[in-house]
């Protein structure tokens, strides 16, 4: 009889531990990214612990075309998606219910690892000589497509007499080289070496004409998703958070170079003279706000989004 008792408590004891282990198991995790560096922050948290140490199992997935992000996070393939603020807001217009739950890296009037190329021999110097030509963005209606429009518009010229084009950066050179583009709207480390062999040069470092803060990524999710996973979503963004802090860090130079071409996939010589946007880890009101402003300008939004309600805390 004694002996029965005591398997009976054993055998609570292990349903118990069963139940705990399964209770403290990693919440899992999909995120999509694009090969730009304004997803540092995602490579940092993951490779220095911050996601596990707060009970994430955090996947990544490479997605060429920014635009198809909010598509994949709605058929759950990501979880979390990296969009740009366009895209987001864009996907929010056409009815999909999702929300924001973090950032990425956000715009800096010193940072000029973004330009419009154009190609060599083409001619164009200005926005008045984008006029009638084909030109070659990484995203029709992503981040660098609307503030190359904004710079359009600011500088006198009606966007809708450009022709754009969507192509992935990695073929940005070959297509000017190919001139079927007379330029590209494109980012580091595919700027650089298309000016450094010649293909094309710098027309404009047009982001530099953005005020300075606002986002350029966008961590989003569906908004049941989000609300079923408020721990995991909170964990998420405060490693993103602690791995702004890490990237401030002057001495961490090198791992976090390391980190970022571990996941794009760069050379240690690209690597070393990158830019980096700094970060924006927890998105304010008033940076979803410019967005929404900058795309009813042109026509993008059919609706007027409550930023208030697009975030989540």
């Amino acid at each position: 009889m004694q002996r029965r008792a005591v398997l009976s408590a054993l055998a609570a004891t292990g349903a118990l531990g069963a139940l705990g282990a399964r209770a403290q198991a990693p919440t899992r995790v999909n995120v999509g990214f694009t090969a730009v560096a304004d997803f540092v922050t995602l490579f940092i948290a993951r490779e220095e612990g911050y996601f596990a140490a707060r009970g994430l199992e955090v996947a990544t997935t490479f997605i060429p075309l920014n635009p198809s992000m909010p598509a994949a996070v709605q058929s759950d393939s990501l979880q979390i998606g990296g969009a740009t603020p366009s895209v987001f807001l864009q996907a929010v217009d056409g009815g999909l219910d999702h929300v924001v739950i973090g950032g990425g890296g956000m715009t800096s009037k010193s940072v000029t690892g973004v330009a419009f190329v154009a190609r060599a021999g083409s001619g164009i110097r200005s926005a008045q000589d984008c006029v009638g030509k084909r030109i070659g963005v990484p995203g029709l209606g992503a981040y660098l497509h609307v503030a190359f429009r904004a710079w359009l518009r600011q500088s006198g010229v009606d966007h809708t007499k450009v022709n754009f084009v969507e192509a992935a950066f990695p073929q940005h050179a070959d297509l000017l080289r190919g001139g079927s583009f007379d330029g590209v709207v494109t980012a580091d480390p595919f700027l650089s070496r298309i000016v450094a062999s010649g293909v094309g040069y710098v027309a404009s470092y047009y982001t530099t004409f953005q005020p300075e803060g606002m986002p350029t990524i966008l961590y989003t999710a569906r908004r049941d998703w989000a609300e079923r996973n408020a721990a995991a979503v909170k964990a998420f963004r405060e490693s993103l958070v602690q791995a702004a802090t890490f990237l401030r860090e002057p001495k961490n130079d090198a791992k976090v170079r390391a980190h970022m071409g571990k996941y794009i996939k760069l050379p240690p010589e690209v690597l070393a003279t990158m830019q980096i946007n700094p970060p924006s880890p927890v998105i304010q009101e008033r940076q979803l706000q410019y967005w929404v402003d900058a795309m009813r300008e042109q026509a993008m939004l059919k609706t007027t989004p409550d930023v208030a309600r697009l975030i989540v805390r």
